[in-house]
């Protein structure tokens, strides 16, 4: 069996882990919304809240960041009644499928994962066996909907090679053609967003610096005013972007200019070859405060009504329940398991 012979559908999730940024709009919410408004998949993203507790995370707070990632994808463009849109937590045949893939994943594999040894580090010991076993977790919400596509992050790939292995075992444990072989979607510039301060490190939230990152949370004012004193180099910009290789921080605004008004980057470099920075900037600040003050503040008028963040939520989580629970109960057939429903 090939994915062609599954549903054409698109799985991602984020973690509810706060300070939304720039990057992450650019390098997830732009496409998902893209993804969704193509109508060439059905679309299924989740607030990963499982995911965010294998480190420690305050009950209140955590809950606060899941209603505000809620609306942040709302307020991006994520049309609840054309995606499904849910908390993880709410169905829980994630965590199901989860344990039946800690038996198919190898120790070794985890051991590789570049997230675990990032955060683990030297203190490896003292560290949750969750965020040791989250890869397992990540192929349960990808696979446990049959998703043939995931949009990341070119920084992500490793995390769904994961899921592909999981699923290509699976099959060949059982003897089936069961689990899709899901594919990465990475297109479009600015996939990865960096920093404003340094063009060779990735935007940030957890950077001192706040003129680093652009937060979404940011009024007009800010987000003009950070990208006006970004850091750049002293040349004026050239005519063909291969010829910004080396130059960092110049790449990285020509990257953000193109994905915000959804051009490429060699239109870009025609457009404004010769140009120095004092006249680029403040192109740059006014097409970021155009697309991105909009989002802000429809974010604020969602949060105003968690009550409603909530129904939608939970709506979505039925939507996503009636996908998971036959290819759940599919899957405890294949490894054996007896079950005394109808």
């Amino acid at each position: 069996m090939t994915n062609a012979a599954f549903t054409p559908r698109v799985f991602s999730g984020i973690q509810p882990s706060g300070g939304l940024t720039l990057g992450n709009y650019l390098g997830a919410l732009k496409r998902f919304v893209d993804m969704q408004d193509a109508g060439k998949y059905e679309c299924v993203y989740c607030l990963v809240d499982l995911h965010a507790i294998t480190v420690w995370q305050e009950p209140e707070k955590l809950r606060a960041n899941t209603r505000e990632l809620a609306a942040f994808f709302i307020a991006c463009g994520i049309d609840p009644e054309k995606s499904i849109l849910f908390n993880q937590s709410q169905v829980p045949a994630h965590s199901q499928l989860a344990w039946i893939f800690n038996t198919v994943a190898r120790m070794g594999w985890m051991g590789r994962m570049t997230q675990w040894k990032d955060k683990a580090g030297k203190n490896s010991e003292n560290a949750s066996l969750g965020l040791f076993a989250y890869p397992a977790l990540m192929a349960a919400d990808i696979l446990l909907y049959h998703a043939t596509h995931v949009p990341v992050g070119e920084d992500q790939k490793q995390h769904l090679e994961l899921t592909r292995d999981v699923a290509a075992k699976f099959n060949h444990d059982y003897g089936v053609d069961f689990f899709p072989i899901t594919e990465p979607v990475i297109e479009g510039p600015a996939t990865r967003v960096m920093s404003l301060r340094d063009g060779t490190k990735k935007m940030s939230k957890s950077d001192p610096s706040d003129m680093s990152r652009i937060n979404m949370s940011d009024d007009a004012d800010k987000i003009a005013q950070k990208f006006r004193k970004a850091r750049t180099d002293s040349e004026p910009l050239p005519g063909n972007y291969d010829e910004l290789k080396e130059r960092p921080a110049a790449r990285n605004l020509v990257d953000i200019f193109a994905a915000l008004s959804g051009r490429t980057q060699a239109d870009i470099m025609t457009e404004v070859e010769g140009m120095q920075w004092g006249t680029f900037k403040p192109l740059l600040a006014d097409l970021a405060v155009d697309k991105l003050s909009p989002i802000s503040t429809e974010m604020t008028r969602l949060l105003s009504d968690p009550a409603e963040i909530d129904r939608i939520l939970g709506k979505g989580a039925d939507r996503a329940d009636s996908i998971a629970t036959p290819i759940l109960e599919k899957t405890y057939e294949l490894v054996g398991m007896v079950s005394s429903r109808g």
